[in-house]
């Protein structure tokens, strides 16, 4: 019997296909205009190349994209639903984000939470989440690539990489200066200078800072007025010696947040719907707890690159480090159900949650060696070494939100040690003219020491005990071989084969574990496997006037990490999936209308199932409809999710953007609208009307003017122009609470190039 996912595959790609062909017509039209596009040069195997030319399904990102998406002081979530298959959200705001590909990745909340997305900044990994969320300035390009790179990009990348590049100093005096105000007095500030320093050196110095006031009036004499502002910095310097056969780039970046955590908000979900109660008000809750958000980085790098001809020898060391709390009132209300009905509210609140999650001690270091070949001929190479280690201290505290001052009741500690090696190798050989193969291999050594403690007991929690340890020793060997045939000039055709590999996760969510828990409450997830296959069509149409990108996918997953989030119990359990199976389409489109008219258009289909009928996990605490079969487990509801789709993972996801610039005498009047567009997500592993998000659809609007040949802009812009509202998370263990997304912003920016 055909499985689900392959009864409706051919549909969607049809679809999507179809609505790929039905754009040429247009594109045709433009065929007189002189206007072409450039090649885009990535480095998604590691080594500059055009983006045609790379059997990988990516999308790059330019900076000007990026300067119109940010231009409201948004956080990284602003690439959610940017590119073809990339969903982005946080539990935590904008210290947070979790990463999407493909329908994969991790709701995980722990800071210890591993993902199966990894972040590349400036070539060195981010692993821990709190790194991830580093702002976006003075960036030369995003790449997104799908799809397992486990033999050049590592071990925890099973579902894909997002690689960011800072713009490098140059040889020639240059930068920019930005400055915007908006509504609920934003101030967002960009800036960065670079230059020659002496015969071989070159410098380049960037800067961000970000603030908005609280748009959210808290209405209960609680400890905060007032919700949703921030005050956010980052600064980066870059220093760049080049030798005539020997280069090193080194990279100081820091950042501070000061900001608001994720504001939960009680019963706001009408019950049987995923829609906000009658008379929802989104500017106002009523919260008797504490609320902030805190979050110190900073880092280093330093890369090396030794030219012996045909040969060069690659050396990035890298180094990060950061300090965070964030707190925040987890029922979303004041009161409890025992007090009278005028101290507790808005609805039914069974009983006070509030709680802190901090990173008082940590450090990342990680060392990559790699040997580069360029023969010039049919056969190049890879190979190298890779080493990290990180070491951290999580602190979990729980709050009395009853009593005077909010004081303390509760306190458990986590400490890791993560300690991983690998060797990898990667090839290319041109067979033909016209066929190029690639394969690599990698192998991964990987090694965890995680203790946890409960030091002060919460009430109605577990009691102080541990420490519970666990101890995780695995290697793998991933691998990834391809093909790309030349059709001719301007059309390619490539296929991927591609396995990756996810460590083990260990967590210590402990204060609410049961008395008695397993080993404290502590839970472990084992190693996972992917394998997926794709094949796909890049092409050059239309004498370079537009360009293509079409692939098909499929994975499967084998032992899934998955988080089993909140429930009536309040904790979180780390399990596997015995398979995941996943598939779908991505289409990238970019393409010159007319003349002055550039369209950028990407589609997505992903449906994935979780493959698994012994699978069940604890059910909402209260409020919520369970649509999943159910089953009882020493005496508690739990549900049976196999079948069901990955959460926070969207089958559709649609972006476009117009850029219609009309020249004028001293310069250039220009128009710039962006649209992305998610389907429907569940929030949980089960199925429950209350816990599924409507599907979104955001927009951007952007109206201005350059002169001076580039130097000067000025400009209005607005994101989320049509002031959508949704609820994009929630918390299931004590009634229909949620998060919203970010409300509609306006504003004008001045930005001078010089």
């Amino acid at each position: 019997m055909n499985h689900p996912l392959r009864a409706r595959l051919p549909r969607r790609t049809g679809l999507a296909l179809a609505i790929a062909l039905a754009s040429l017509p247009a594109l045709a039209a433009a065929q007189d205009q002189a206007t072409t596009l450039d090649a885009v040069q990535v480095t998604a195997q590691r080594k500059v190349e055009n983006i045609q030319d790379v059997p990988v399904s990516i999308t790059s990102i330019d900076a000007e994209k990026l300067h119109v998406l940010g231009s409201g002081g948004n956080d990284i979530r602003f690439l959610s639903a940017r590119v073809p298959s990339l969903n982005i959200e946080s539990s935590y705001g904008r210290a947070f984000p979790r990463f999407y590909i493909r329908g994969l990745g991790n709701t995980d909340f722990d800071l210890n939470a591993s993902q199966p997305v990894s972040l590349v900044y400036d070539d060195v990994v981010q692993e821990n989440p709190l790194l991830k969320g580093f702002p976006l300035f003075d960036i030369a390009q995003v790449e997104v690539l799908r799809g397992p790179q486990g033999t050049l990009f590592g071990r925890n990348t099973p579902a894909g990489v997002v690689k960011f590049d800072s713009v490098r100093p140059s040889r020639e005096f240059d930068g920019y200066a930005q400055l915007a105000y908006g509504s609920d007095a934003l101030v967002n500030f960009e800036g960065a200078v670079g230059g020659p320093l002496g015969a071989r050196w070159s410098a380049r110095a960037s800067a961000l800072y970000q603030r908005r006031d609280d748009w959210v009036t808290n209405t209960w004499p609680g400890p905060n007025d007032g919700f949703e502002g921030y005050d956010e910095s980052a600064a980066r310097v870059q220093l760049l010696y080049e030798g005539d056969a020997f280069e090193v780039l080194f990279n100081l970046h820091r950042r501070d947040l000061n900001g608001t955590a994720r504001l939960f908000r009680a019963n706001i979900i009408e019950p049987g719907s995923n829609r906000f109660v009658p008379g929802f008000d989104k500017e106002r809750v009523s919260i008797d707890g504490v609320n902030f958000s805190e979050l110190e980085t900073w880092g280093g790098s330093a890369r090396l690159r030794w030219d012996f001809g045909d040969l060069s020898l690659h050396s990035i060391t890298g180094y990060e480090t950061l300090e965070s709390l964030n707190r925040g009132d987890i029922d979303g209300g004041y009161g409890a159900a025992f007090l009278p009905p005028e101290l507790t509210g808005p609805g039914f609140i069974p009983f006070a949650a509030e709680s802190a999650d901090g990173i008082p001690d940590h450090r990342q270091v990680t060392q990559e060696f790699r040997l580069e070949s360029d023969y010039g001929g049919r056969f190049d190479w890879q190979a190298g070494l890779f080493w990290y280690r990180e070491e951290l201290t999580i602190d979990s505290f729980n709050y009395d939100s009853l009593a005077p001052g909010n004081p303390r009741a509760g306190h458990a500690v986590q400490e890791q040690e993560n300690t991983a090696w690998a060797v990898f190798a990667s090839a290319e050989y041109a067979a033909t003219e016209r066929l190029k193969l690639r394969g690599g291999v990698r192998y991964t050594k990987d090694e965890k020491e995680f203790s946890a403690s409960v030091l002060e007991a919460a009430p109605f929690g577990a009691p102080v005990g541990g420490p519970y340890t666990v101890d995780t020793d695995v290697d793998d060997v991933s691998w990834d071989a391809s093909a790309v045939y030349e059709v001719n000039d301007a059309v390619n055709l490539y296929g991927r084969v591609a396995k990756g590999f996810r460590a083990p996760s260990v967590q210590g969510r402990l204060l609410f574990a049961a008395p008695g828990a397993p080993n404290g409450g502590v839970s472990t997830a084992g190693s996972e496997t992917v394998v997926s296959y794709e094949v796909g069509i890049k092409a050059d149409l239309f004498d370079r006037r537009a360009r293509l990108g079409f692939n098909l996918f499929r994975y499967e997953v084998d032992d899934q990490q998955l988080i089993a989030v909140g429930g009536g119990a309040n904790i979180a359990t780390l399990l596997n999936a015995d398979r995941t199976l996943g598939q779908g389409v991505e289409l990238d489109l970019t393409a010159w209308l007319a003349e002055g008219l550039l369209l950028t258009w990407g589609s997505s289909y992903n449906d994935t199932r979780i493959d698994d009928p012994g699978l069940a996990v604890a059910v909402c605490g209260g409020g919520c409809t369970v649509t999943d079969p159910t089953t009882s487990i020493d005496g508690a509801t739990y549900a049976l999710i196999d079948g069901n789709p990955l959460p926070q993972a969207p089958e559709w996801i649609h972006n476009l953007t117009l850029r219609w610039g009309i020249p004028l005498a001293a310069g250039e009047l220009y128009f710039f609208t962006d649209w992305a567009y998610r389907s429907e997500v569940n929030f949980f592993l089960y199925e429950s009307p209350e816990f599924r998000g409507r599907s979104s659809l955001e927009g951007g609007l952007r109206v201005g003017y350059g002169w001076g040949g580039g130097a000067y802009d000025l400009a209005a812009f607005g994101r989320n122009i049509t002031d959508q509202t949704r609820i994009v998370g929630g918390i299931d263990f004590n009634n229909l609470t949620g998060f919203i997304n970010e409300p509609r912003t306006w504003g004008v920016e001045f930005r001078w190039n010089f």
